[in-house]
């Protein structure tokens, strides 16, 4: 099975080895028909901890490392 790529922002770096990622999603609202927004904080595995609060980054679905990660970065796109 593919594993999931996502993309978004890294809101926290504070903990070691640890990325909070939000990803926002966009879809239509099936009875207002206006676009809705909706985020959602991941925490992500940073092994080369080469990534800073700010910064556009891509994670990918993996094996579960932590009670809360299972997601790891794969790539920094921006810096910011």
């Amino acid at each position: 099975m593919p594993k999931r790529v996502l993309q978004g922002v890294v809101v926290s770096d504070k903990n070691e080895k640890t990325v909070v990622v939000k990803v926002e999603r966009r879809f239509v609202h099936p009875v207002l028909g206006k676009i809705v927004r909706r985020s959602k904080k991941y925490h992500a595995h940073n092994e080369q901890a080469g990534v800073k609060e700010g910064d556009t980054v891509r994670i990918r679905e993996c094996r579960p490392i932590s009670k809360l990660k299972s997601w790891e970065v794969v790539e920094r796109v921006t810096v910011g």
